[in-house]
């Protein structure tokens, strides 16, 4: 059966979802999380694929680490990772996870609305992929470039 799983999480957050495959995984994403933005707020959490099959989780904010449990208990697919954040933005980190030893793919990092496919096997579920916000309204005009380039240097992402 194929389902599709709602991400739960603060609309002052950022999600990153992805695949990793060994029981460091918890440590190695904290120990990246807290030294690419050492104040940001987070929690993590990630499932075991085999042996005590337990969701292993950290982080410094026990909303967003008990959301995270939250989010893995639903979508019940092994060797998932799911890091919630304040304060910072998925850049920040995001290829110093994807360098993590570990991990095997990152299926989101955002702050739109988030749904899982998930497909229900015989020995568990995996992730077939995810849906990250909506669907495109049209294309980009003058106008809008410019207001993306503004907003870029706004936050302080390009000069």
């Amino acid at each position: 059966m194929i389902r599709e799983i709602v991400i739960e999480r603060p609309d002052d957050s950022n999600v990153i979802l992805g695949y990793s495959h060994f029981i460091k995984t918890i440590e190695d994403l904290k120990e990246i999380v807290v030294t690419s933005v050492p104040k940001c707020r987070f929690g993590i959490a990630f499932s075991e694929a085999s042996g005590e099959r337990l969701i292993r989780f950290d982080g410094n904010d026990r909303e967003l680490t008990d959301i995270a449990v939250k989010n893995l208990l639903n979508v019940k697919s092994g060797h998932t990772f799911i890091i919630i954040i304040r304060d910072a933005y998925p850049i920040n980190m995001l290829n110093a996870i994807k360098m993590c030893q570990e991990v095997g793919t990152i299926f989101a990092a955002t702050a739109n609305p988030l749904s899982v496919i998930v497909y229900e096997g015989s020995n568990g579920n995996g992730i077939l992929g995810v849906i990250d916000g909506y669907s495109p309204l049209g294309i980009e005009d003058e106008a809008a470039k410019e207001k993306r380039k503004k907003l870029l240097r706004d936050i302080g992402y390009k000069s």
